[in-house]
C-alpha cells in the first residue's frame, strides 16, 4: 500500500510540474528574469512522471505472477548482486572524480563566468566531503 501511495504521489506531482512549467512558458514573458524556471519544472515534472509511470507498470506486470515478484525481490536483494552494485557505484564515483576536475579546470580556462565555475567547484567540494564523511563514518563502523 506504502509502494501504490508512492508512485501515485511522483504521478501527480509529476503531471503537476509539467503543467506548471507549460503554463510559466506561455505566461511569462520573453524579457523576464525567470526564462530557466518554466523549463527546470518541465524536464523535473516529466522525470517524475516517467519514473512513477514506469513503477506502475512495473508493479502491474507482476501482479497477477507473485512467484516471479518474490524471485525479484531475491534478486534485487541477493547480496552478490548489492556487492556488484556498490563496487559499480564506487568506480563511478572514481572516475566522476577526474571527470569533475577536469571540466572545472576547462570552464575556468575557457573564461565562463566567475559563478558557474564557483557552483561547480562547490558542488565538486561537497561531493568529496560527502565521500570523506562517509569513509570516516564506515571506517569507526567496521
Amino acid at each position: 500500500m506504502k509502494k501504490k501511495v508512492g508512485i501515485a504521489i511522483k504521478v501527480v506531482l509529476g503531471l503537476l510540474l509539467l503543467g506548471g512549467g507549460i503554463l510559466l512558458l506561455k505566461m511569462l514573458p520573453d524579457e523576464a528574469g525567470m526564462r530557466v524556471l518554466p523549463y527546470v519544472c518541465i524536464g523535473v515534472g516529466c522525470g517524475l512522471f516517467g519514473h512513477g509511470v514506469g513503477d506502475w507498470a512495473s508493479r502491474m506486470a507482476v501482479r497477477s505472477h507473485p512467484d516471479v515478484e518474490r524471485q525479484i525481490e531475491i534478486e534485487q536483494k541477493d547480496e552478490r548482486n548489492v556487492a556488484i552494485e556498490r563496487r559499480a557505484k564506487a568506480k563511478a564515483f572514481d572516475i566522476m572524480v577526474f571527470v569533475f576536475g577536469a571540466l572545472e579546470l576547462a570552464f575556468a580556462l575557457m573564461e565562463v563566468d566567475l559563478a558557474a565555475v564557483l557552483l561547480l567547484v562547490f558542488a565538486y567540494l561537497f561531493v568529496i566531503g560527502c565521500g570523506v564523511y562517509y569513509r570516516i563514518k564506515f571506517d569507526k563502523e567496521m
